[in-house]
């Protein structure tokens, strides 16, 4: 059999693992289901995604977050949200998307470091975005208080349809427009709702876990951790918000 031949046999198996899949499927878990060549594989899923792409679709294949999948094309976004009724509270507020653009540019960084970029104590919302699992800790840093230094998660890619953090924006190819917002992380970025993404924002945001780990107390933190508590509960801001990422 022919390259081209097993590219064709391959392509209804691989669509029918990515529309069951609710998150990115990894080329590896293909090569294992499928029992191919790696280099099979990302043939029949570039050309998968060349014929998807195209006019006239309602979706389109992606490779995000180190995976591929299947998501609705962005011009039907307002469509799907009356559909599922997403509501308010499953958006990130400007803060929390400013604390994250700061994470996401700088990091590993610390709470204060990032509480002095900012000018405001930005410790409820650091719990927020934990709580979301679009950042996670990486260690401490090595100074009096041995602060957590704090990075973006997968979640954080998949969820903004980045790839890679290298497919985050330069500085200079923000437009002017957007970098004067006080969001800047310009994520125009709002990728597509993906094929069980809807129903997760529709579901809202689960109540933060027990057991929080203390920033300051030496407890070392994990991926799958609970949010870090040197957070002040106390409201320290308010703002609007921002229209959740579509995944």
């Amino acid at each position: 059999m022919t390259d081209d031949e097993e590219i064709e046999r391959l392509q209804p198996a691989l669509e029918a693992l990515l529309f069951s899949s609710g998150k990115p499927v990894p080329v590896e878990s293909f090569v294992e289901m499928l029992e191919t060549e790696a280099a099979v594989v990302e043939r029949a899923l570039r050309a998968m995604a060349e014929r998807t792409n195209g006019e006239g679709r309602g979706i389109r294949l992606e490779a995000v977050g180190g995976g591929w999948r299947f998501v609705t094309r962005p011009e039907f976004d307002g469509l799907l949200r009356r559909y599922f009724e997403i509501s308010e509270r499953s958006r990130l507020s400007l803060a929390a998307l400013e604390t994250l653009a700061i994470i996401a540019y700088r990091q590993p960084i610390t709470a204060p470091e990032i509480s002095e970029l900012r000018g405001v104590n930005s410790s409820a919302v650091l719990k927020t975005l934990f709580d979301k699992k679009l950042i996670t800790t990486a260690g401490k840093k090595p100074v009096v208080g041995t602060p957590f230094f704090y990075r973006t998660t997968k979640d954080f890619l998949v969820r903004f349809g980045l790839n890679d953090l290298a497919e985050l924006p330069k500085p200079e190819e923000i437009d002017e427009d957007l970098a004067g917002e006080e969001a800047p992380l310009p994520l125009a970025l709002v990728p597509p709702l993906g094929n069980a993404a809807a129903a997760d924002a529709a579901a809202g945001t689960a109540p933060p876990p027990a057991g929080a780990p203390d920033a300051e107390s030496g407890v070392e933190a994990s991926d799958d951790a609970a949010a870090p508590s040197d957070v002040d509960e106390s409201p320290t801001e308010t703002a609007p918000t921002e229209p959740v990422g579509r995944r």
